[in-house]
């Protein structure tokens, strides 16, 4: 993400417990990015990437704190997108392409958790892969 500097914000000095509260801002500043979602049964994966496909920042349900089942549920997908959003939000992102894969529950409501921060959708494309004959059929069983 490039060289991290710290920067407090006024009035914090004087907290109730006692510290200094922190933001930690990156100095690589980025206008327009991609955001791949791939969205399984088990888990929702998201990665944030400049143009040209270098990766800034991901997330995923199992890095946010769910597990098991809970891992491929949309509302987990959603808190994932809502947390890259505002980590983006730090590095002066603006608009956005979306590239989707996968299958699972996922998949809309993490783009709705990204997008509800107010970033722009320049487009959205679907690269799922689908099989053109799939598996090779089992041979008959000789008795």
């Amino acid at each position: 993400m490039g060289k991290k500097r710290i920067v407090t914000t006024p009035g914090t000095e004087g907290s109730a417990d006692g510290k200094a509260k922190q933001l930690v801002s990156a100095k690589k500043r980025v206008e327009a990015g991609i955001l791949y979602v791939q969205s399984t049964y088990n888990n929702t994966k998201v990665l944030l990437t400049d143009k040209s496909g270098n990766a800034l920042m991901w997330g995923s349900s199992g890095a946010a704190g769910f597990r098991g089942a809970k891992k491929g549920t949309p509302f987990a997908a959603a808190k994932v997108g809502e947390t890259l959003a505002l980590k983006a939000q730090n590095i002066g992102l603006k608009e956005i392409d979306i590239v989707v894969k996968g299958v699972g529950s996922g998949r809309e409501s993490a783009i709705r958790g990204f997008i509800s921060k107010g970033f722009s959708i320049t487009s959205i494309k679907d690269k799922t892969p689908i099989p053109f004959n799939g598996p090779k059929p089992k041979k008959p069983r000789r008795v």
